[in-house]
This record gives C-alpha cells, structure tokens and sequence, in this order.
C-alpha cells in the first residue's frame, strides 16, 4: 500500500514491548505509527503531525489514560481523533469515566488481534467519513460566504445607484449623504450598537432623503422659503422614499425605508409624518436625525449661509425656536454630544 495513503495511528503505552505487539498485530504495511511511553509525550508529539486514530493504555504512571483524553477531547485541534483504549480493567465505573472523557472504543487485555483489526477499522472509516463531511461543510460554508458577499455587494451597488440618481435632483446632497453615513456610523459606535446595526446604518443612511425624488422642481430647488402649501407638499418626501424603499428584500433597504419614514419625527412629538414620539421612533431614525439635524444646520444652502461647529451646537442644546433639544432622544443626544469634535472632522474632511 502507497505510504501516504496508510493512515496513522499513535500508540501510547508505559510498556514498549506493548507498543512493538500492537505493531505486529496491526501489520507495517497497513499502517504508519508514532509512540509515546506516557501520556506528557504523546501530547508533546500531537504539536507536529496528527494521527488518524489513537490506542492508549489506561494505566500510566503519571497521566494515565482517562487524564490524556480529557485533554485530547478538550483542545479542538485534536478532539475529532477517535480513541480506543485498552485495558485490563473491567469495572463499570473505570469504564464509565473513560466514556464521559470521550474514548470510543474498548479492547480489553490481552489483545485479541482479530477484535484489534475489527474495531481499528471500524473508527477508521467512520473518521474518514467525518473528514469529508467536515470538508464539504468547510466547502459549502465558503460558497455560502462567498454568495453573501457577492449579495451584499449588490446591495450597496443598488443603494448607490438609487443616491446618485436623487443627487442629480438635488446635487447639493452629493457631500450631505456621504458625511451623514460618517456621522451615523461614529454615533452608533459611541451608543455600543452591534457590527450588524453599524453597518446597516452606514449603507442605510443615505437613503433617508430618497423620497425627494418626487418632489417637483419647482419646490425642491426653490431659493427661498417654502409657503404653507409648499412645505405640506415638501414634508411627503418622507412616505414618498418609504414607499419607493418597502419592498427591498435587502436589510439595509429595509432600513432606509425606515429612516426614510421616520427621519422628521421627534422625541417630543412634534415631528412628522405621524407626530409619533419617544420609543415608538425606530432607533435608526433617531440616530439619523442627530446626524441629519447637525449637518443641515452646518450646510450652505441657496436659503441659508453655513454656519460653524461652535453655532450648530448652541443651537442644538439651547434650541433655536426651530430646533430644539426635545427633539432628540435624550440617549442620543447625550452620546452625540460627548463626539460632537468627530463630527466637525468628518464635516470638514468631506465638505462641499
């Protein structure tokens, strides 16, 4: 038999002449053996190549047989090798706590060589049948990454796509989208939100204006303020995005539609489209209008002049008429406010 397809087996035994008859039992020319005369040794011999089925014998000085598998089924480099243990021993509690340290398999001494080939080959095939499974699990959950990946991918191109196209209505937004994908990102990080809702909210986030897509021209572009009329028509951009974003299969479509909905309500009530309040607000919403309230106070725009870090945040605490601290969910706010300098570095390094 070709030597690199002969299978491995480690011997672990006090007694050498005990290793050299399990040898000739087992034959040369079926399988390659390692020793050990104690169960310290075998464990330093497993740090190089690992056997494909171990033999030991319970009674050692020092680690005996039990002791060496709670290690080997402990360590997962290692607990997958199968172990037959021999032994003169035929009480039923040795042999219990052999079974709940993880041996497979029982040979009682003297070894009978027929039962020694049975059960060898038995384990043998049963981990080689284990290997392929492992393997074309390790093969799937790679195929199943790389696909996800692939989808993500997808994702993020489809939300970029549909930003730009909303920048070509308005291309002051082109800038405001990226910072507020920033400005979410550190917020969400500072509230200790996991990796999924971070980076949900990073794609998500620039959708929340997206609706503005069917806002005319005429109302959107306007370089004055809105009348009364105007501003109803203006606030529909929130059900307008949702509705464009609630069919999306993807979690961060999912999101931004939910951003998009929701982005105007306030923690005091007083926001729109459904005046909803506190809690009743989905936590990504509350997170984008810290970001989305900050960076349109700072913006220029064709109605307004910029206006500094240092203003934007008096503003904030102190509140304007127009915008107030009420506004915001306390939580956020407070968190908002112990990185309010990141924000400035964001807006400075991504301003228009």
């Amino acid at each position: 038999m070709d030597t690199e397809n002969r299978a491995l087996l480690m011997l672990v035994d006090d007694q050498p002449q005990n290793t050299r008859l399990l040898q000739l039992q087992l034959g040369h020319t079926h399988y390659e053996f390692m020793t050990a005369l104690s169960g310290e040794e075998a464990l330093g011999q497993l740090y190089g190549r690992l056997p494909d089925l171990i033999l030991l014998d319970y009674m050692m000085p020092g680690m005996n047989g039990y002791e060496l598998t709670k290690h080997l089924k402990s360590n997962p480099l290692t607990r997958h090798i199968p172990i037959i243990m021999l032994t003169a021993l035929s009480d039923q509690a040795s042999r219990v706590q052999a079974l709940s340290a993880g041996v497979e398999e029982f040979i009682n001494k003297p070894v009978d060589q027929t039962e020694l080939w049975a059960r060898v080959r038995n384990l043998l095939r049963l981990k080689a049948y284990q290997d392929q499974l492992a393997e074309h699990n390790q093969t799937l959950q790679k195929q199943v990454a790389a696909r996800t990946h692939e989808l993500t991918e997808a994702y993020r191109d489809t939300i970029y796509t549909m930003v730009k196209a909303a920048e070509y209505k308005d291309e002051d937004t082109g800038r405001h989208v990226q910072r507020i994908s920033f400005y979410c990102l550190e917020l969400a990080e500072e509230l200790g939100l996991d990796e999924v809702f971070r980076d949900q909210i990073f794609y998500a986030s620039p959708m929340h204006d997206i609706g503005k897509i069917g806002i005319p021209d005429a109302i959107l572009l306007k370089p004055c303020s809105f009348n009364a009329g105007e501003w109803d028509v203006m606030k529909t951009h929130c059900a307008v995005g949702a509705r464009i974003l609630q069919k999306g299969s993807s979690p961060y479509v999912q999101m931004g539609a939910e951003i998009a909905l929701h982005h105007h309500e306030r923690w005091d009530g007083s926001g729109y489209p459904n005046q909803l309040s506190g809690d009743s607000i989905p936590l990504s919403a509350r997170v984008l209008g810290v970001c989305d309230q900050y960076d349109a106070l700072r913006s220029k725009r064709p109605y307004k002049p910029a206006r500094s870090h240092a203003d934007v945040m008096q503003v904030l605490s102190l509140g304007d008429g127009r915008t107030m601290p009420s506004h915001f969910d306390p939580q956020v706010f407070s968190a908002f406010n112990r990185i309010s300098p990141r924000f400035e570095e964001i807006y400075q390094a991504n301003n228009d």
